[in-house]
């Protein structure tokens, strides 16, 4: 197989050895992979991959089912699908868990499902699960025109909740305003708290979906109403915040951090079973699209990561093989 290889200073495509699936695994025939900014963070050095996963870059695929290892029956070979990873999807063969792939539907483009899973499963894990947002409740979201901010605004608006969502400049909040949400914050120019409690008749958010983190923490309780919950899914300000315990406690508000790809196997596939019963039909009636900022060679994944680090895109990157 075709597959990106890296050190230190590049990125190269490389002949590898064909995988085959283990027991509980498919082989798929890459139509695509998306890239994430934790695929830029472990180019870096500092999200390695959990122990026995592919050192390959790519948390996400989308492609044909090409051969099952024993004991799968819930997909077959033939199968259009997409998969959540643990590592390996810049390539053209990679194998997955069956518990972490789902059908891609018929309406959706085979090569843009590859944006679909790692941003399904880590907003559904946290706003759904955790945070258990429901129709008619108060979501914002920030980086609303990311891959994450970009699938939970879409799925929150087709639950029937209220989307808030902050963006930088022109394009991005025009952008935010177009997948639907109901106020677009310029954070370059505009203080969001203040936007928010203005727009919620100063009650708040029911749920914040971070991923700024320190920086934004103590102003994300602010913006929260009662009961509320912030969910930090990552931290591009730092590590380390201080925290108005009291504040947190007279908003009787929770907060949660999580990361996907380090989960146990039974986790992760808890989660895309819950995706594949309350995202998928949204998926499968055009409500949640996958949405695709650049398609790119694998020969072109510098030019592709360029694009993430630079924070220019809106909603995801993918690479085909």
């Amino acid at each position: 197989m075709r597959a990106i290889t890296f050190d230190d200073t590049t990125m190269s495509v490389t002949d590898l050895p064909d995988p085959v699936p283990a027991a509980g695994e498919v082989l798929i025939e890459v139509a695509a992979a998306g890239v994430n900014n934790a695929d830029l963070q472990q180019r870096a050095g500092n999200y390695p991959p959990p122990p026995g996963a592919s050192e390959i870059l790519g948390l996400e695929v989308s492609g044909t089912v090409r051969a099952l290892g024993d004991g799968v029956t819930a997909v077959a070979v033939g199968d259009r699908v997409c998969a959540l990873l643990s590592g390996g999807g810049y390539a053209s063969l990679v194998v997955a868990p069956a518990a972490q792939v789902l059908p891609v539907p018929d309406s959706v483009d085979l090569v843009e499902a590859a944006g679909l899973p790692e941003a399904a499963c880590t907003v559904y894990s946290n706003i759904g699960m955790l945070a258990g947002l429901r129709p008619g409740q108060t979501l914002l979201v920030h980086g609303g025109t990311g891959g994450m901010g970009s699938h939970a605004v879409l799925w929150a608006k087709a639950l029937g909740a209220t989307v808030i969502a902050t963006s930088g400049g022109d394009r991005k909040v025009q952008a935010s305003r177009d997948l639907g949400a109901d106020l677009v914050v310029d954070h370059r120019s505009e203080d969001f708290v203040e936007r928010v409690l203005a727009f919620t008749d100063g009650v708040g958010v029911d749920v914040v979906l971070d991923v700024v983190g320190p920086a934004y923490l103590a102003r994300n309780l602010q913006a929260l109403a009662p009961n509320g919950h912030i969910a930090v899914i990552a931290s591009g300000s730092g590590s380390t915040a201080e925290l108005d315990l009291g504040a947190l406690m007279r908003k009787r508000a929770s907060i949660s951090g999580t990361t996907l790809r380090a989960r146990p196997l039974a986790e992760k596939a808890a989660i895309v079973a819950a995706v594949r019963e309350h995202v998928w039909p949204f998926v499968a009636d055009g409500s949640v699209r996958p949405v695709i900022d650049t398609v790119l060679p694998l020969a072109e994944v510098e030019e592709a990561h360029r694009k993430v680090r630079d924070g220019e895109v809106v909603g995801k990157v993918l690479l085909t093989p």
